[in-house]
């Protein structure tokens, strides 16, 4: 759905429907993190370039970051961010990354310096689009967070499965992509 018309008036219309949502969940989750309601974070997008990720914050501020990976027993997690997390109310102000041009709302699902800027060769197609709210990555590693949650070493198990997985479905996404593919996505990832 990589299409820019159809993000701008979709995103507009979605920001609007889901005002009475995201409002009062970013007032609650900015009581629950020190007023800090809004989480900002540099990912990595189409051509490898950076750019401003919005989400609401579910985690307590650390100072010291040690891990890219995120389990569901990650004791940073407050209450409300749990909620935000399992409901994917924290990911809809990324619908104002959509409106921005950063986004569209099919793609490889965009993440922070240290994986995607360091694809090489073939892979690097993945690059080639704009990263997505969801895609066949998204759907198939729905439930990422708990399968990383029972591994020993989630960052190893991250970085040499799941990983080289998404880069795969994202390659297949690109390859093979249609109005069918992504009105499927679109179906999979709402019901």
């Amino acid at each position: 759905m990589q299409n820019r018309s159809l993000d701008i008036l979709f995103s507009s219309i979605l920001i609007l429907i889901t005002a009475g949502i995201v409002i009062p969940a970013w007032l609650i989750s900015a009581m629950a993190h020190s007023g800090k309601g809004l989480y900002l974070s540099t990912r990595i997008g189409k051509n490898g370039k950076g750019f401003t990720i919005y989400k609401l914050r579910t985690m307590k501020e650390t100072s010291v970051q040690t891990t890219s990976v995120t389990t569901i027993n990650n004791p940073n997690i407050t209450k409300v961010g749990r909620f935000l997390r399992k409901t994917k109310i924290d990911e809809l102000p990324q619908l104002w990354n959509i409106l921005k041009g950063d986004m569209s709302f099919i793609g490889p699902r965009p993440d922070v310096a240290g994986f995607a800027d360091k694809l090489r060769g073939e892979d690097r197609i993945v690059l080639s689009i704009k990263p997505g709210i969801t895609g066949l990555a998204s759907i198939y590693f729905k439930n990422e967070e708990e399968i990383l949650a029972q591994q020993e070493n989630p960052e190893a198990y991250n970085q040499q499965l799941i990983w080289p997985q998404k880069i795969r479905l994202n390659k297949f996404y690109i390859k093979k992509h249609s109005c069918f593919l992504d009105l499927k996505i679109l179906y999979k990832t709402i019901f």
